[in-house]
């Protein structure tokens, strides 16, 4: 505790506040474009973090994370368009209620939700370290698996009408997964003898196709002037969460971050899978989950919750075991090496200072998150009230833009058309994208890892039964895939009967 004290005394120097607080304000303009991710934003910056040297790099780097993964929630908000892929499920919930006319309300429950999140993250960070990163270091391929199946079982909690559209849409997401080089193998699958297609369908362009792209077309056939005069007059009218959503929102917050610190300590995993994991078991305990996808407070705090209290999480493996949770903390352990700091298991009695002060570093970098999203808020909501003639034209310069600045190749720019002409059909036949989205996530670390568990146990099943902790998650699997339709033929039921009497 001295230790801490101290590196938060060490802390308060004008010169590192001003490297959290800037590199937090260059992470949200960086999560705000969409295709430029919390990802692209380090590793454009590492250069330039490393020329400040020591641990003001970490610092700066620290900043830039935390700042990317909230920014993403603000066009996710406001224009239905993802920043980052942590921020697709924040769509559901957060987009609707800004359309509602209370777009300030929904950045301020999403502000709040990351601060917690994040800062629980941290707490978590400093006390449970050692505990969670050993619960990490027992995974193998089967566990990995099963991990996997777990995510992808929550697609008929995020299906929005019809379950069975929901799993074919989680199907054509697996599909999707599958093209490129065979991992494995090394032979190449539907790709058609295309170079490009060998490293599979980049994520980033098809998750902006189906988000951004398809609702822009939506827009333009919707579009309606005096839709447009109507919300240009609502004002913000606080940026702060009401006493009412706070009551409302808490629970949920609480889940969620613990959901984001044991998803993010998993080397592997990330935010998009916490925000989606948590924004389904906040819909499932929820009094009205019917009501979810039309802008519930709680919908838009889980998720925000969950791949803020990530960053925390992820740092726990790295710092422990060397191990980076995610790509954001492997570009870090760059950052580190490069100082003379070596993560792994005795991090913490040879660079002890440090490390306290990487930790509290996270503190004020989620602070400062919360400060530019508090301090901006109104600036942010004023963006609702550009007319739909307007902001969609900017909507598909951006979508491309973004696309293109991904890998600076025009085939990325073809997929996300490809995949918002496509996203446009299936919103009108009523199909959820969430699933599709889910299974192109989860579905590299399913097939590869139930492939190495068979190479592993010689082709016999049983490997996946000899794993207590492979078994309990695919028991979780199971009841998590059935309880949403069981729940749902019961109240059918009670209804039916009740409209007998």
């Amino acid at each position: 505790m001295e230790m801490l004290i101290s590196s938060i005394s060490g802390l308060l120097r004008l010169d590192y506040i001003l490297l959290i607080f800037g590199g937090s304000l260059l992470g949200v303009l960086v999560g705000v474009m969409p295709g430029l991710s919390s990802v692209m934003g380090l590793s454009i910056m590492l250069p330039f973090a490393l020329r400040v040297g020591g641990v003001g790099s970490v610092l700066m780097m620290l900043g830039i994370y935390c700042g990317a993964i909230y920014g993403g929630s603000i066009t996710a908000t406001l224009l239905n368009t993802p920043g980052t892929a942590n921020s697709a499920a924040t769509c559901l919930d957060g987009h609707p209620m800004a359309m509602k006319g209370e777009p300030g309300r929904a950045l301020s429950i999403s502000t709040t939700a990351s601060l917690t999140g994040g800062v629980l993250s941290a707490i978590a960070l400093l006390f449970t370290a050692p505990a969670l990163s050993k619960v990490a270091l027992k995974f193998g391929p089967a566990e990995y698996f099963a991990l996997g199946v777990f995510g992808l079982s929550i697609v008929t909690g995020i299906s929005s009408h019809s379950v069975i559209k929901g799993l074919i849409g989680a199907l054509f997401g697996l599909f999707l997964a599958t093209i490129g080089m065979d991992s494995i193998n090394g032979m190449s699958r539907f790709t058609f003898d295309s170079v490009y297609l060998l490293g599979g369908i980049s994520f980033v362009p098809v998750l902006i196709g189906f988000f951004a792209f398809s609702q822009g077309l939506i827009s333009m056939e919707e579009y309606n002037k005096f839709e447009v005069i109507e919300k240009a007059k609502e004002k913000i009218r606080g940026v702060f969460p009401s006493r009412a959503d706070m009551k409302k929102i808490t629970p949920t917050i609480l889940v969620s971050s613990f959901i984001g610190i044991v998803i993010g300590a998993i080397p592997g995993t990330g935010g998009d899978i916490a925000s989606w994991l948590a924004y389904n078991e906040a819909k499932r305990w929820a009094k009205h989950p019917e009501e979810f996808g039309t802008g519930r407070p709680e919908g838009i705090a889980a998720p925000e919750a969950a791949n803020n209290a990530v960053s925390g999480g992820a740092l726990i493996p790295l710092l422990t075991l060397g191990i980076p949770g995610d790509a954001g903390t492997a570009i870090m352990l760059g950052a580190l090496m490069v100082i003379g700091v070596t993560p792994g298991p005795l991090l913490f009695t040879e660079h002890a200072d440090q490390v306290y002060l990487i930790i509290a570093g996270l503190f004020m970098a989620n602070i400062a998150m919360a400060f530019w999203g508090y301090s901006c808020v109104r600036i942010f909501a004023k963006i609702t009230k550009i007319p739909k003639h307007i902001m969609t034209p900017i909507i598909f310069i951006f979508c491309i833009v973004g696309t293109y600045a991904l890998n600076h190749t025009v085939e990325d720019v073809f997929v996300m058309l490809i995949a918002g002409i496509l996203g446009y059909f299936l919103l009108k036949m009523d199909f959820s994208i969430p699933p599709i989205i889910l299974g192109m996530i989860l579905g590299k670390t399913i097939e590869s890892n139930f492939r190495r568990s068979l190479v592993i146990s010689g082709g016999s099943m049983s490997i996946f039964a000899e794993s207590p902790i492979c078994v309990v998650l695919l028991l979780i699997s199971v009841c998590s895939l059935f309880y949403p339709i069981i729940v749902s033929r019961l109240k059918n039921r009670k209804k039916k009967a009740q409209d007998d009497i």
